[in-house]
């Protein structure tokens, strides 16, 4: 049998949780659309210019991370109100460092392990994402 003491405090802490889970649906919605972003310079880079899968990785991941910034200062973490200047350069370390993981992570698994670039692109980028992305805007970017 259910406590009643512990359901109420089991639903004060679902109220307490939802703004971050729609913080986390809109990051998930962002992400998305900078992934576009990313993967459409890439592929267009690649397949119309001839350009090398490894550099265009690293212009898609920026282009993709400047998409995200728009997204992630005025929709995403609602942060509007410190010194956009301020976020702007802490995204831009942390987008730098996305993009040279990204395209590290392309130069392993596509250059190295001679997986086919796209698959190598969405499997490093999801790593890239979920293990430093998300976390490092949360907390560092747009705290």
């Amino acid at each position: 049998m259910t406590d009643p003491a512990s359901a109420e405090s089991a639903g004060s802490r679902f109220w307490v949780l939802l703004p971050t889970l729609r913080m986390v649906g809109r990051h998930q919605i962002g992400a998305f659309i900078g992934t576009c972003v990313d993967f459409g310079t890439m592929i267009l880079l690649v397949e119309a210019l001839g350009a090398p899968p490894t550099a265009a990785a690293a212009v898609g991941a920026t282009l993709g991370g400047v998409t995200n910034f728009i997204l992630g200062r005025s929709w995403i973490f609602r942060s509007r109100s410190g010194a956009a200047s301020w976020q702007a350069a802490r995204y831009a370390m942390v987008s730098g460092c996305s993009a040279a993981w990204n395209a590290l992570g392309e130069h392993i698994v596509h250059d190295l392990g001679h997986v086919r670039y796209l698959v190598a692109r969405a499997f490093v980028a999801f790593a890239v994402g979920v293990l430093w992305n998300f976390p490092m805007h949360r907390r560092f970017v747009f705290r």
